[in-house]
Formats: C-alpha cells, structure tokens, sequence
C-alpha cells in the first residue's frame, strides 16, 4: 500500500502516512487532516479485505457510511475513485474546518430522554438535530452560547456529552464549505454504484452515482440520518456488519438496534482475518460494511 498511501497524499495535500502512524492527538483532531485520514484508512482496510470492485459486487450486499464515512462508501461502491473520493473529501475538511472558525459553534450528544422531547428541546434552543444515530443517541449543534442554554435546562431524563469537535457540523454553519466543495465536485464524473449502497439523507439505496455525490455535496450542511440508515439494514435483512476504521461507534449502536446480527469492529490487521471469515460466510443478501463518522 506504500505506492497507494503515496498517490492519496499527493492528492489530499497531506502526508497521510505521518498523520496516521507518527502525528500526535492535537495534529490529527485537526478537521482538515482528520477527514481524509478516516477516508484514507477505511479505503485501505476495504481494499485489503474486498479487493476489486468486482470481488466487492460479490461479497457485500449493501455498504453504507456514517458522514464523512459516505466517502469511503462511496469509494468501496465504486461511484468515486479512491483519489477522487480523497481530492473531495480534503476540501470538505478544509472547507468545513474554514467555516468553524467564522463563529464559535459545537455538538453535544444527547443520550437517552423520550425521543419527541428531545428532539422538540433541541429545536427550542435553537439548535439542529445535527445526527440521528438511533438507540438513543441525537447529535445537537449550533452555536455554545445555544449549546450552553441548552445544558442549563436539558430534556427530562436525558444525559449530555460535549463532543470534542471543531465546528457545528452538518448544519447551516456549514453552508461555505457545500459551496466550496460543489466547485470541485462538478468537475468529477461519478459512476453508478455497483453494490447496493445507502444515503444519510434518508436511508434510502441510491442507484445513481450522480445523485450519490450531489447528496454526498449536500450532507456537509445537512443532518445524518443513522437511524434512518440502520432501519433499512434491518429492512433489507442483512445477518452481519462490519465497520471498518476508524471502528467501534456504530457497532456499538448496531449492539442495541440490529440485535441477533453479527457485527465485527475492524479495528486492527489482525481483524481483517475475521473479517473475510465473515464475509465469506454471509457472502450474498445480508453483509453490510459500515464506515466510521468524522
């Protein structure tokens, strides 16, 4: 993969080896390194573990991405190509973490409370129900001072976890970079998916790759329906999922929502072996490949 890593960091502007091996925490918490790092490792992992694109169509019946994971998605599907899915997805960052600086914003999770009254207390305060992941967790964003008064009268029986990111992500904050990033995505020419492959609007199979990548512009200003993501799964009946890098977060909410499926986190070399056991067993109707969030 030297000569791969290679050709991804000409085009995302970034030594991406460095950042994923030698780089310290404050270096990679930087919006614009981070999303095309997680872009990065998860191609990586798909392509040690699916191979071609054909091998893929063979294999995996659905692939689906958690916000800056739709990138990767995209990539494993077949709409974008690696490099372009990089080029993209590093002006995201640079775009998205260039908007953040123009006003204090951030995202706080919501976890637990009645659905309905959280939602309606995120809308009271001003805020954007930024990501709907699903078994209890809602994503807030907007501004501190809206985030502030929002801590200060919470919903009824629900806990709130700061989240240590850059910006409001996925909300009207970040309108500049959409507007930055369509410029480069028009000049792209992306493909019809080969698998079946999910959007965060709305759960929905995307059949077009053109619609893929508008959606894929979109989402940067748009909210992450997870939920609505995770409900098609289980419509579609898959038996297994595998997360690749970064690993763990959607796993654990496929542990409350998708119980009786098997799930396997790829959070290390050693996982890929299990990792082609799994397909190899649920290959056909039923595997999903789940990606990592920004």
């Amino acid at each position: 993969m030297t000569e791969v890593f290679a050709e991804w960091s000409e085009v995302a502007g970034l030594d991406l080896v460095r950042y994923g091996t030698t780089a310290d925490a404050d270096e990679i918490r930087d919006t614009a390194v981070a999303q095309p790092l997680l872009v990065s490792a998860g191609a990586a992992a798909a392509t040690a573990l699916l191979g071609t694109l054909d091998e893929a169509r063979g294999s995996v019946d659905v692939v689906a991405g958690h916000s800056v994971g739709e990138f990767t998605a995209a990539a494993i599907a077949g709409v974008l190509s690696p490099s372009d899915a990089l080029a993209l997805v590093a002006e995201r960052g640079r775009g998205m973490a260039d908007a953040a600086a123009v006003a204090p914003t951030g995202m706080t999770a919501v976890l637990g409370g009645d659905r309905d009254e959280v939602l309606a207390a995120i809308g009271a305060a001003g805020l954007t129900a930024a990501n709907d992941n699903g078994s209890g967790q809602i994503v807030a964003a907007g501004t501190l001072g809206e985030l502030q008064a929002f801590a200060d009268a919470p919903p009824a029986k629900a806990r709130l976890r700061p989240l240590s990111v850059a910006g409001a992500f996925h909300t009207l904050h970040m309108e500049p970079a959409v507007k930055r990033v369509q410029v480069l995505a028009d000049g792209l020419t992306p493909v019809d998916p080969v698998v079946r492959l999910l959007s965060n609007r709305d759960g929905a199979a995307v059949a077009s790759g053109t619609d893929y990548l508008s959606r894929l512009v979109s989402q940067i200003s748009s909210p992450v329906r997870w939920d609505s993501c995770t409900r098609s799964l289980i419509d579609l009946g898959v038996t297994a999922v595998i997360e690749l890098p970064p690993a763990g977060t959607l796993t654990g909410l496929a542990k409350r929502s998708m119980r009786g499926v098997e799930l396997l986190a790829v959070k290390t070399p050693e996982d890929l072996d299990r990792a082609r056991e799994l397909v190899k067993a649920h290959a056909g109707p039923g595997t999903a490949d789940l990606e990592g969030q920004s």
